[in-house]
């Protein structure tokens, strides 16, 4: 595990979870577009048991974003004020009234963008891990194979990485993972590009843009002091390097931490504390960064319902709690399109959902109380969860190690126009049976829970074709042989029907992926470890980064 010596970094210019929440206000009309940004955000997944201390990711100072912890249980609450019901879940609804010129053009990358396949440490050395075939010795019938396995080849930094993706278009599926980034084909695991970066990677947007192009977040230079202020287009593609640019702090308070990222057609914007700056994926452009008025965003959620958290204040260094607002945007140019005035006192902690709009929301102090709102796709206040006595559990950027952690990243949540779907906590690694619990979207009432398998846990993904696919953990019992895979449930509920098998020779091995990104598609899965650590060099090489399954 080397440390490199410090080295000069880039020049400048170079694509569902529980809480409590603030009373939802009418949507009202926001302030014609403009640019900035704000605080901090996370990403998701279901119930991870890490067997290490993971690092603590730096929260935002002063007044802005949204807290980290998964500690408070659900709350369900009159709308008129606030209720603590059962495991402690607080719901607030209902919300408090509170009151363009282009930059230049991001410059082309001169020295990357020639993309080549070896693995930039290691001299590509093969570990002793088994492969894809062993794994998949012996199935069961019904049992998908493993379709290839990536094992790390990188030489870590002492207490190891965040990893970022995986990002899949066009038949490749590409993951970051500390100075390089790697394109892998779908269906063999082939490397096809591998990326050197000249320092740390330090932020992603969750998912790519639809022409498979990524914008990633890259420390200044190799120092332990170097900022996450340099941003580069990656074609996922051909690996090739794109356009660069340097983000530009603004005031004391623009501390370039917490970035959070979000790819909305072809916008890119890079959010944080007190300012969020927009880029034209195709050629780098500079769209906004401060809107006009208070309120500015610290971070947005992509997709193609592009939805804002922001933060009000009249001073930027004003000690006391600000309001927040949630808005929909038009990403290019910053014009509101309607407004979500939340609670005082509340924070925005994630977007469950932006089709339909569904908001998790934090309040902090001794007992953090955390609430969900539901949103109609005007921004008024639909309804909100009634918990009943259950404890919920999301997954999170935040909560998977990653140091940034984006708004749109969370597992064990979905959503559709009619229903919720919420995973409660398991109670323990050695107890890791759940429930999927599914809620009215019109009336917050609970429509029916469905329990996982006995040493297992389920995690809603997403609703598609009418039906809410399930991540269905290994079992963590060292003796208890069984895999996981993909499930599906119906709207009326029942039992979780299986999508994909995991192969049980393989259980080993899937268990090693602790609180996985999931991406599921086309009849197959792949996982992987938003965290890479070893305790030595053949340790780290005996690492998977990357699994897939599927025929």
């Amino acid at each position: 595990m080397s440390q490199p010596p410090p080295q000069q970094g880039f020049g400048a210019p170079y694509e569902p979870q529980p809480g409590v929440y603030g009373d939802p206000g009418q949507p009202q009309p926001g302030p014609p577009p403009g640019p900035s940004g704000q605080p901090p955000q996370p990403s998701y997944g279901y119930p991870p048991f890490p067997t290490q201390t993971a690092p603590v990711p730096s929260g935002g100072s002063g007044g802005g974003g949204r807290s980290r912890g998964r500690v408070a249980g659900l709350v369900a609450a009159a709308l008129a004020g606030v209720l603590v019901v059962g495991a402690g879940v607080w719901f607030v609804v209902g919300g408090d009234d509170g009151s363009d010129g282009k930059k230049a053009v991001a410059k082309e990358s001169a020295e990357s963008g020639q993309p080549g396949t070896g693995d930039g440490a290691k001299g590509g050395k093969e570990s002793d891990v088994p492969g894809a075939a062993e794994l998949s010795k012996g199935r069961k019938d019904g049992e998908a194979p493993v379709r290839w396995v990536e094992n790390n080849r990188i030489d870590l930094p002492e207490g190891g990485v965040n990893a970022y993706g995986p990002w899949v278009t066009g038949g490749i599926a590409v993951q970051a993972l500390y100075r390089t980034v790697s394109g892998h084909s779908v269906e063999d695991g082939a490397r096809t590009w591998s990326l050197r970066l000249p320092a740390d990677i330090c932020a992603a947007p969750t998912t790519p843009s639809e022409d498979g192009k990524i914008v990633v977040g890259v420390r200044s230079d190799t120092s332990e002091e170097a900022q996450c202020d340099r941003i580069m287009m990656i074609d996922l593609i051909t690996g090739k390097a794109g356009w660069k640019a340097e983000l530009e702090r603004k005031g004391l308070q623009d501390g370039l931490s917490d970035i959070v990222m979000a790819v909305n057609g072809d916008v890119v914007t890079v959010g944080r504390l007190t300012r969020t700056d927009a880029y034209r994926i195709g050629d780098g452009t500079h769209l906004w960064d401060r809107l006009p008025g208070p309120c500015q965003p610290f971070g947005l959620a992509g997709g193609a319902v592009p939805l804002a958290a922001l933060e009000c204040r009249k001073d930027p260094g004003d000690g006391e709690a600000a309001q927040q607002e949630v808005r929909r945007i038009d990403p290019a140019t910053g014009r509101t399109v309607w407004t979500y005035k939340v609670k005082k006192g509340w924070k925005v902690d994630q977007f469950y959902s932006t089709n339909p709009p569904v908001v998790s929301l934090r309040q902090g102090g001794a007992e953090e109380k955390w609430a969900i709102a539901m949103l109609d796709d005007d921004g008024t206040f639909r309804s909100q969860p009634d918990p009943g006595t259950d404890n919920y559990h999301t997954r999170c950027g935040g909560d998977m190690r990653n140091e940034s952690g984006n708004l749109d990243n969370c597992y064990g949540v979905a959503a559709d126009a009619r229903t919720l779907y919420l995973a409660t906590e398991p109670a323990s690694e050695v107890r890791p049976a759940n429930a999927v619990v599914a809620f009215d979207m019109s009336t917050g009432k609970r429509k029916w829970k469905v329990p996982s398998p006995a040493t297992q846990t389920l995690m809603p993904l997403r609703v598609e074709g009418g039906k809410v696919l399930l991540h269905l953990g290994p079992s963590p019992l060292g003796t208890d042989k069984v895999s996981g895979g993909i499930m599906a449930l119906g709207p009326q509920g029942g039992t979780p029907q299986p999508v994909l098998r995991h192969p049980t020779p393989a259980v080993d091995a899937e268990r090693t992926f602790r609180g996985p990104q999931i991406h599921y598609a086309n009849g197959r899965s792949l996982l992987l470890s938003p965290y890479v650590s070893g305790v030595d060099d053949k340790a780290e090489l005996e690492l998977r980064t990357m699994i897939a399954f599927g025929d």
